[in-house]
């Protein structure tokens, strides 16, 4: 028998999984969309990879990570539950243990996580305004009518980027409208959207925080090479991007997630139910709302209260 670790990153616009074995060597791994159901896009991703799976192989830990973290964590019993900021300094310091600096940026948020000899020592979130992320990059595509797999090589195309303001979303997409109205090239108001993501991020997510070599870009915006492209310029410094920097969450919780027992999960999750009830609490005048957790229709776990009190079915 094999002993293999899942790592599971649910996001709220993609969720990751993969498998890993003892040497942190990737088994399989799959990317889906979360669709506003994690436990759907869960299920759905577990089916995938055990799809040809190798019959000798166990899984002995699992590990979940991402907005949805402690709701998958508890569905699937996972022996670790941790944020991202953690995940995605394990994941990197896997395959860059000399990184200094991380920059995520994916569908809904972005970060930057500092790191110094394997050590987190500062980083920054930025979840208040979509401008600058996946979900933004891939509406102005649509607005655009081209392709978001094509966005960054029209951005490479350019000589003269457009000046767009992407500090705000509706000042962004007002912006862009107006400068399509100029007669703008497309190519050139592309890059500029590009750029513009870079210099919002270093304003906002990255502003105080020294940035130090080497530097990993991670996250789905990662994979456009016109924002690669503007980071390296605007940095004057080189950009790593590895080929699964969008699974970094994944794999790093799939690491923290050996030898924490000696479990054998099963991972035939497709006909249990899962469910979440919410209710208010009206004991006393905190009026908590709680969430409670059911697993074929047994109540698994319930969190939310501010006085402890206990959560019955």
């Amino acid at each position: 028998m094999k002993n293999c670790y899942l790592g599971i990153d649910i996001g709220s616009i993609s969720t990751k999984g993969v498998i890993i074995d003892e040497n942190n060597n990737i088994i399989k791994s799959e990317y889906i969309w979360t669709e506003a159901n994690p436990i759907k896009a869960v299920k759905k991703l577990i089916e995938n990879l055990k799809n040809n799976l190798d019959k000798n192989i166990v899984i002995k830990g699992i590990g979940t990570t991402g907005s949805a973290r402690k709701l998958i964590g508890l569905l699937l019993d996972a022996n670790v539950i941790k944020n991202e900021i953690t995940a995605h300094a394990v994941g990197t310091l896997n395959f860059y243990p000399e990184c200094k600096t991380i920059l995520e940026i994916g569908g809904q948020d972005s970060k930057i996580i500092l790191i110094n000899n394997g050590i987190i020592t500062d980083y920054a979130m930025n979840t208040l305004c979509a401008a600058g992320t996946g979900a933004f990059l891939s509406s102005q595509a649509k607005r655009l009518k081209i392709k978001i797999e094509d966005f960054g090589k029209l951005a490479l195309k350019s000589n003269n980027p457009v000046k767009i303001a992407a500090r705000c979303t509706v000042f962004a997409e007002s912006d862009l409208v107006h400068k399509a109205q100029l007669g703008y090239k497309i190519e050139d108001i592309v890059a500029g959207l590009s750029k513009s993501i870079v210099l919002n991020y270093l304003n906002n997510v990255g502003k105080g925080k020294k940035i130090k070599p080497p530097i990993v870009f991670q996250g789905g915006v990662s994979k456009n090479i016109g924002v690669v492209k503007y980071f390296k310029e605007i940095l004057k410094e080189d950009i790593i991007v590895d080929s699964n920097s969008h699974l970094m969450g994944a794999i790093g919780i799939a690491i923290l997630a050996k030898n924490k027992n000696n479990k054998i999960y099963d991972l035939n999750i497709k006909d249990i139910k899962f469910e979440t009830k919410g209710m208010e609490c009206n004991k006393c005048p905190n009026n908590c709302e709680i969430l409670k957790i059911y697993k074929d229709e047994k109540l698994i776990d319930a969190f939310g209260s501010k006085c402890n009190r206990e959560i019955k079915n």
